[in-house]
C-alpha cells in the first residue's frame, strides 16, 4: 500500500505575522519528516505513476509527500529540508496566484480568520454584509444560513466552518467574492498585490525546484471547484495549467499529475483528464491507497493524520500497513 500525506502552510507559525493560520509548526514538520523516516520508505511521483502502470512495484511502506496550493512556504521552508533529507515531494500550485499577484479568495478565508478577533464577530459581520443584498436574492433568514452551513468537521468546530463554507460554497459566486474581498478590507488590510508575492512561488523558484527534482504538477488555474464548472470552464482551468506545466518544464510533461482543488472533481473533470493522457489525481478522500484501478481517484492523509514526533510509536494508519 502506499500513503500519499497531504500538506498546506508550514512555517514559523509562532513568529510570524499570522501565527493564528491554520499551518504547521517547522519543529511539527521535521518531527513528522523523523516520523516518517522511522516507520516508512519515501517514494518519488514517478515511482508511483510506473507503479499505477504495474511497470515496478513499491517498496513496503512506500510514502510520497504532496503539497498544495503553491505557497512561498513550500520553497523557503520545505525545499530545503527535503533536499538535506533527499526526499522528492510533489507540489500543486494553483497558476493564477503566481503568474497575477492575486490573493485567491480561499486564502483570503484562511487570513480573514487568522486576522479576526473571534468567529462570532466574522459571522456577524458576514450577516451585516448580506443584509443589503437580501432585495436581490432569495436568502434564508441569519439563523436558516448558519443551520445549513456550520457542521462537523476533522479539524475545525461549527462556527469555522460556518464561516468557510458559506464564502466557499454557501452563495452565489458573485456574492462570495463581494463578501471576501470586503472582509479581506476589514480584518487583513494588505495590499493585495504585495500580499501575493509575500504568499505564494515566483515562477523562478517553481523552475529552481524542478531542476531539483521536485515534481510540479496542475492544481487549477485560479483553484475553483472543478465540479461547480461547466465542461468549458474546466477546459480553460486544465488547460491555462498545462501550458503553465509547459513554461516551468521548457515542454509538457509527458506523465503530469492533477490535484483537485477542495478534491471536487465530476465525470465530466476525469473524462477531460483522460482525454489529455493524465497519469494520476489526487483528492481529498482519507485512506491509504491499496491499488491503482482508479488512478485519477487516489486518496490522500492529512500531515495531522500522523505523528508529529520522530520518537513516537506507530499509530493507527501506520499499522493498517503491516
Amino acid at each position: 500500500m502506499l500513503t500519499i500525506v497531504m500538506y498546506h502552510y508550514i512555517r514559523n507559525l509562532k513568529n510570524s505575522s499570522y501565527p493564528r493560520i491554520k499551518g504547521l509548526q517547522l519543529e511539527d514538520f521535521d518531527g513528522q519528516l523523523d516520523y516518517l523516516q522511522r516507520h516508512y520508505c519515501f517514494v518519488e511521483l514517478e515511482q508511483v505513476i510506473a507503479a499505477s502502470r504495474n511497470r515496478v512495484e513499491l517498496p513496503p511502506n512506500a510514502c510520497l509527500l504532496t503539497f498544495d496550493d503553491g505557497f512561498s512556504d513550500h520553497y523557503e521552508y520545505v525545499f530545503p529540508r527535503l533536499k538535506e533529507r533527499g526526499i522528492k515531494g510533489a507540489f500543486y500550485p494553483p497558476v493564477k496566484p503566481v503568474l497575477e499577484n492575486t490573493v485567491l479568495d480561499v486564502h483570503k478565508i484562511h487570513f480573514i480568520l487568522a486576522s479576526a478577533e473571534n468567529p462570532g464577530g466574522l459571522i456577524k459581520d458576514i450577516f451585516e454584509l448580506l443584509t443589503p443584498h437580501r432585495q436581490e436574492i432569495d436568502l434564508p433568514n441569519d439563523d436558516e444560513l448558519y443551520r445549513l452551513n456550520a457542521g462537523k468537521s476533522r479539524f475545525d468546530p461549527p462556527e469555522i466552518i460556518f464561516v468557510k463554507r458559506i464564502l466557499q460554497v454557501g452563495l452565489p459566486e458573485w456574492l462570495r467574492n463581494t463578501l471576501v474581498a470586503e472582509l479581506f478590507n476589514r480584518h487583513v488590510d494588505r495590499d493585495e498585490n504585495e500580499f501575493a508575492r509575500e504568499l505564494y512561488l515566483s515562477s523562478e523558484q517553481l523552475k529552481e525546484m524542478v531542476r531539483a527534482g521536485m515534481a510540479i504538477g496542475v492544481h487549477g488555474y485560479s483553484h475553483r471547484w472543478f465540479n461547480s464548472l461547466t465542461v468549458e470552464e474546466q477546459t480553460t482551468e486544465l488547460d491555462l495549467s498545462l501550458s503553465f506545466l509547459n513554461d516551468l518544464y521548457g515542454k509538457r510533461p509527458e506523465d503530469w499529475t492533477v490535484c483537485y482543488p477542495y478534491g471536487g472533481y465530476n465525470e465530466d473533470t476525469l473524462r477531460l483528464l483522460e482525454e489529455r493522457n493524465c497519469a494520476l489525481g489526487l483528492t481529498a478522500r482519507v485512506a491509504l491507497v491499496e491499488n491503482y484501478s482508479t488512478p485519477l481517484l487516489l486518496p490522500r492523509l492529512d500531515t495531522n493524520d500522523l505523528p508529529k514526533n520522530g520518537a513516537a510509536r506507530a499509530n493507527e494508519w501506520t499499522l493498517r500497513l503491516r
